[in-house]
């Protein structure tokens, strides 16, 4: 008999009535998945194998929209999931009715380190998602969301635990480079086994859908951070297979559940990888190619929840490293999301971005990296050249502000969203990465207006709506530490005299004046957190929920919960 290795996760759920979903499973040995309903919805997908490993993303067709329904996983027709006398309510599938996006509810967040407690203490405090499922397990009435946005660092490559040092070292010797950091595909299964194989996170994802990108600890620490860090990595006789690994494991294990039905029928990738007995040798390829050049995939991808759009966008490997054309986008990355941030505006009441690196930072922090980026790009000469080169990687100055261009053609990409007709209620950029959370809202400088001469008759008001909210909502981590250094550094990047070094920096790098200006209107706060938004019809309400220790267990405790828009 086949079991089940990992999952099933619940991925996809089509929002647009046709009643379909994708299920997710890692098994031990090939054979033929089956999801099977309570209502009588079922599909199956046979396994395809990757590094001698078996997997399965089942495609389920016939769920009656506007309803929840328990399911099942079989393989070769023996029942796996749910396990026997689990101690978790039935995993469901949700299938949202037709025009049902006036009302749903995201939670996100980033950085989960997966490490178990070492001796029942966990020294970074309780894990949120944990903290999250257990709520949701205890509580078969309380409110789920309706899909989960991890916005990366979902495993660390980097740093991994103690439990998965000890199989790297029975394997390799630990003095030979990459020494405790992961070497290869397998050693990554580890990391998704520690991470996805947690009880309380294994019966979240079977149950509540999920997207999901990486960030630079998926693969390594400032991944991508330059183009001089990039000539210092490759010339390393381990990083090749790192890079390959883990973009093929990122493939397999996150990137294939954020697709669709109808976009895994028309992936070729998809289709050759199953179509072969072992698809090792295509995934390698094809990974190979997409770290050589980021033009070769787009990771990037659009999901609409009825009348709210979600654009996540790769910030880490679309990037352009050439220091005088320097962008967190890549001219087809960036085509791609004007295209589906303008296309029909007045579709969607909310467009949310998932961008794992926030778009506005401290005041203190967008300065410093854009003064960073302007000595690195010669402005001040070779010396200081060399010196923002070290800075810029011991001090991780790699978010938007650090690719100006980039951040102003954001910047104006949500301008001329926002002088639509119909334009959305609310633009918000979901991130993470810095390890604390905040809301900040940005604001343009209203232009000029003429002087209307002395004759003329009084101009009519506008029937446009009003300009939507532009907002910035950072949460991170779910569940890693954040040291006192940290929370003193994001404290003053927001303070007065934060502002006043940054200008000064500014001018020092002669850098442009930013196009448009923020405030920070809440946090900031620390601690393992998520963020949920729920947004109905144009309205949206944020909240957010802290991991807190109490007594003998772990708790959600609400921090903030705020009307952002009510209409």
């Amino acid at each position: 008999m086949t079991g089940l290795r990992l999952g099933p996760a619940l991925r996809h759920v089509d929002w647009e009535g046709g009643g379909t979903a994708t299920v997710w499973v890692e098994t031990e040995g090939p054979c033929t998945a089956e999801v099977r309903c309570a209502d009588g919805a079922r599909g199956t997908a046979p396994t395809f194998q990757i590094a001698g490993h078996h997997y399965a993303l089942v495609p389920v067709t016939g769920l009656t929209p506007g309803t929840t329904t328990p399911y099942e996983v079989l393989l070769d027709g023996l029942p796996v999931w749910p396990e026997p006398r689990s101690p978790y309510p039935p995993s469901t599938i949700t299938a949202p009715a037709p025009g049902s996006g006036a009302r749903v509810r995201v939670t996100f967040g980033s950085c989960r380190w997966a490490a178990p407690p070492a001796d029942g203490r966990d020294r970074v405090g309780p894990d949120a998602l944990d903290t999250l499922a257990a709520h949701l397990a205890a509580d078969p009435d309380a409110t789920r969301p309706d899909v989960l946005v991890l916005l990366g660092d979902q495993v660390y490559a980097d740093r991994t635990s103690r439990a998965v040092r000890r199989r790297i070292a029975a394997r390799r010797d630990l003095a030979d480079q990459p020494g405790p950091q992961v070497a290869d595909y397998e050693e990554y299964t580890w990391l998704y086994d520690e991470s996805w194989g947690d009880p309380e996170i294994r019966w979240l994802l079977s149950t509540v859908p999920s997207c999901q990108i990486f960030d630079d600890h998926d693969v390594i620490d400032d991944w991508n951070t330059s183009a001089a860090w990039l000539a210092d990595v490759r010339a390393t006789p381990w990083w090749q297979e790192r890079i390959v690994s883990g973009l093929m494991s990122y493939w397999v294990y996150q990137h294939l559940g954020n697709l669709s039905c109808a976009e895994l029928a028309a992936d070729p990738l998809y289709a050759a990888v199953r179509a072969t007995p072992d698809g090792t040798d295509e995934l390698r390829r094809f990974a190979a190619n997409a770290d050589a050049d980021p033009a070769y995939t787009r990771w990037s991808y659009r999901r609409d929840f009825g009348r709210t759009r979600l654009l996540m966008v790769d910030t880490r490997a679309a990037r352009v490293l050439d220091e005088q054309k320097r962008a967190i986008l890549d001219p087809d990355e960036s085509q791609w999301l004007r295209e589906q941030a303008l296309d029909d505006p007045g579709g969607c009441d909310h467009l949310l971005l998932g961008t794992s690196l926030p778009w506005l930072l401290p005041h203190l922090i967008h300065d410093a990296e854009g003064w960073n980026a302007a000595l690195c790009r010669g402005e001040r000469g070779g010396r200081w050249s060399r010196f923002g080169e070290d800075l810029r990687r011991r001090s991780d100055l790699e978010h938007w502000a650090a690719f100006p261009a980039s951040f102003q053609r954001l910047a104006d990409l949500f301008a001329e969203v926002g002088a639509a007709p119909r334009a959305p209620a609310t633009i918000c950029v979901l991130s993470g990465d810095v390890h604390h959370a905040y809301v900040a809202e940005a604001a343009w400088p209203a232009p000029a207006a003429p002087a209307p001469h002395p004759d003329a008759a009084p101009a009519p008001p506008p029937d446009a709506a009003p300009a939507p909210r532009v907002l910035q909502l950072t949460c991170s981590p779910v569940h890693n530490s954040v040291p006192a250094s940290v929370r003193l550094g994001f404290r003053f990047g927001w303070s007065r005299a934060g502002r006043r070094l940054g200008r000064a920096l500014a001018r020092h790098g002669r850098t442009d004046p930013s196009p448009v200006t923020w405030r920070r209107t809440g946090g900031p706060w620390f601690g393992n957190q998520l963020m949920t938004l729920t947004l109905s019809g144009r309205s949206a309400e944020l909240q957010l929920d802290q991991a807190r220790q109490e007594s003998t267990s772990a708790r959600l405790r609400t921090v903030m919960k705020r009307n952002l828009v009510h209409e």
